[in-house]
């Protein structure tokens, strides 16, 4: 399969034309339809530890706490982060204290929360991250301790989000489907609820669809999806030769048969190798940021994503969409030890970093 080559992201969109993007995402409407974890850190100070009277143990001292909205709830802060004028969270969290701190965080963010619904009888997703205070004063992240919902989603609950689905289409100019939950129809996007989104994105064919997957990205319909190498795969049965993971015609036909599946575009990233942009018969690679130094790749997708569906409602061409894509995952996988956004200043400085860069 012929992959068109690109080498730098100024061969794909200029500094004039991403200012021009960059500037159209104020009037941009987007409303992020998923799972909302709470990202709950937990900041341990090793020498204040003590032992436990009753057991002997060690007992860890917190003293600090940070939390932040997650999951999709990370795309909503990028979509802020980047200028998007106007964020619609649809979902469900827990009536707990959990469930309080997503929509305080929500909020703060700037982000609509009237269609996130509270529910009694499920706890908040939500991943709790104990961090160890070094000698250097760096945080260091251990086991995580993840809370999840094990029941299957009620009906009520799905009958409602549907609802609230059909209610906002008509008041956005895009949706992003954030598929965190692993286990099948125990998180927000139930395949009742997919098959409604695929439905949606058939009958509003002017509203851009982007969805990211964890498990089931070739279920969706009609609308354009973001997987990485290893979810394409998953969802196509092809097995890649081990012997180049990155090895562009095969990540090609693979996203090509995903496209056809879907019947719409697919945005295959390729980590360190940036991203393929696959649609019709054109196949284009986006090449990635060079990034130097310690990285986290906490939130690169989910960064990458939101660059995507906001650069896409802004009237980018999806090699566009792609390039502002990657510039957003430079960013924030250089922010460490936190799940981090890119905003349209950093962006530009990326861009121009990349300018300057000798080939």
């Amino acid at each position: 399969m012929n992959v068109r080559q690109t080498s730098r992201i100024q061969e794909l969109i200029t500094e004039e034309r991403l200012y021009e993007i960059l500037g159209r995402m104020r009037q941009v409407k987007i409303a992020i339809v998923g799972d909302f974890f709470l990202d709950k850190y937990l900041v341990i100070d090793p020498s204040r530890s003590e032992a436990s009277l009753e057991t002997g143990l060690e007992a860890y001292q917190v003293v600090e706490t940070r939390h932040s909205p997650g999951a999709a709830g990370t795309v909503a802060a990028n979509l802020i982060a980047m200028g998007v004028g106007a964020v619609h969270a649809v979902g469900f969290c827990g009536d707990d204290g959990e469930g309080y701190e997503l929509r305080q965080g929500l909020r703060r963010l700037g982000v609509s929360d009237e269609r996130l619904i509270t529910i009694g009888a499920v706890h908040t997703p939500t991943y709790m991250k104990p961090m160890r205070i070094g000698a250097d004063g760096a945080e260091t992240e251990m086991n995580r301790l993840d809370r999840k919902n094990w029941c299957p989603l009620n009906r009520e609950v799905e009958e409602r989000i549907i609802q609230a689905i059909c209610e906002i289409v008509a008041m956005v100019d895009g949706i992003i489907i954030g598929d965190q939950v692993q286990e099948r129809n125990h998180g927000a996007v139930s395949d009742k609820i997919r098959d409604e989104l695929s439905r949606c994105a058939k009958e509003h064919a002017d509203k851009i669809f982007l969805a990211d997957s964890r498990m089931r990205v070739g279920e969706f319909r009609y609308m354009n999806v973001k997987p990485n190498q290893q979810e394409a795969a998953k969802a196509m049965s092809y097995k890649f030769a081990k012997s180049n993971a990155h090895n562009d015609e095969q990540a090609a036909r693979c996203g090509k048969a995903l496209s056809e599946q879907v019947e719409g575009r697919v945005f295959l990233t390729l980590g360190s190798e940036g991203m393929l942009v696959i649609g019709g018969d054109s196949t284009i690679r986006v090449p990635a940021v060079p990034v130097s130094g310690p990285i986290d790749i906490v939130g690169a997708g989910d960064s990458a994503g939101a660059g995507l569906i906001a650069a896409l409602c802004a009237g980018a061409t999806p090699e566009e969409a792609a390039a502002i894509a990657n510039l957003a995952a430079s960013i924030t996988i250089r922010k460490l030890g936190t799940t981090g956004t890119a905003d349209a200043g950093e962006i530009i400085e990326s861009y121009e970093f990349c300018s300057g860069m000798k080939f």
